[in-house]
């Protein structure tokens, strides 16, 4: 393996996912990835739980996919953490990171002693004469759920080195689908329980919102209504034909699958609606990329051209990477490339 390596890792509702990065002259490599299922509850809409069960699943991880070192960048995503377009003086960088605390605890529904900050600027604007203004997008994450995490983390004998939101991961394993186009596109990455919505013009994030809904709300739905176990109705959200299930089962899941769907569907539009309400110039919606497990959902794409008048595509977050020697099949990689968005993602913000 050439060239120096970093390992994203994404910590999920259902399990937990890492892939190692090698940044050599040739570009970017995926050298491994693997994933481990964690037992339900463990972690909940994006926030550890059972820290000893996640501790435990990290090892399995590390132990069974032989990854190279067991230093990480850590995702984070939940409805404690927040993201707003924000407008503050225009700043150089360390002058803007020391004062940063002090110019956004307005905006904060939180104390902001108790926050961990970030701020990622678009554009610089002003008259003439005038002190030029930054807008951009303010993050902040409540300190006790990170170090939660982090400490999950830790306790598997790994080293997270940064903690990023994976909205931002996101972006950067799929940001190259509309990177030359002048409007703007929304990038839908489905979780199990966290859906992650970033509207970006030529990789520049406009608007970000992190959504506690996902794949796995589908497929309770439909367990629950057919009395099935989860990974049955896993199988019959991907592919409502399959064999083994009357009619009437059929029509219920349909039912099911139908509802629940349409209702994640109108919280995504909802979400591009508001940001095409508040639009900056240049920043008209052109189209929809989705990727993320739940993107597995049967019919989801048509639903979304239907309810945004949008084209809807499906991403490929390692179209911009090499493979190396993961261990993996062609049919593995075709298989986990939609779970893959944001530990590659996590692992790019490395090399910034």
């Amino acid at each position: 393996m050439a060239g120096r390596s970093a390992i994203g890792l994404d910590i999920g509702t259902s399990g937990v996912r890492a892939a190692e990065l090698s940044f050599g002259k040739q570009g970017v490599t995926l050298e491994k990835f693997g994933q481990v299922a964690l037992p339900e509850g463990a972690v909940r809409d994006g926030e550890v739980v059972d820290v000893v069960a996640v501790s435990h699943a990290l090892k399995q991880l590390w132990a069974h996919t032989g990854f190279s070192h067991k230093e990480v960048v850590l995702g984070v995503a939940n409805q404690r953490v927040i993201v707003r377009q924000v407008e503050l003086p225009a700043l150089p960088e360390k002058e803007l990171k020391a004062s940063l605390a002090f110019q956004v605890q307005d905006f904060l529904p939180m104390p902001v002693e108790q926050a961990v900050l970030d701020f990622h600027p678009v554009e610089e604007y002003g008259d003439a004469g005038q002190p030029r203004m930054m807008r951009g997008l303010l993050v902040a994450a409540v300190r006790e759920m990170v170090l939660s995490n982090v400490n999950a983390v830790q306790r598997a004998g790994l080293r997270v080195t940064s903690v990023d939101l994976t909205s931002f991961a996101v972006l950067r394993s799929l940001g190259s689908f509309g990177a030359a186009d002048s409007d703007a596109v929304a990038l839908v990455d489905v979780g199990s329980r966290v859906t992650n919505i970033v509207v970006h013009r030529a990789g520049v994030p406009l608007f970000v919102r992190i959504l506690l809904m996902g794949g796995q709300d589908v497929t309770d739905a439909v367990a629950d209504t057919l009395g099935m176990t989860r990974q049955q109705a896993e199988a019959l959200k991907q592919a409502p034909g399959l064999s083994g299930i009357d009619h009437e089962q059929q029509l219920n899941a349909g039912r099911a699958l139908e509802a629940t769907a349409a209702s994640f569907v109108d919280e995504v539009r909802s979400s591009l609606d508001y940001y095409a309400s508040s639009a900056p110039a240049g920043g008209t919606l052109k189209r929809v990329v989705l990727s993320g497990g739940g993107s597995r959902l049967h019919g989801l794409a048509q639903r979304l051209e239907a309810a945004t008048r949008l084209p809807v595509s499906v991403g490929n977050p390692l179209s911009s990477v090499s493979i190396g020697r993961t261990g993996l099949s062609d049919e593995q990689i075709e298989f986990v490339q939609p779970l893959v968005a944001v530990p590659v993602g996590l692992a790019l913000g490395a090399d910034r």
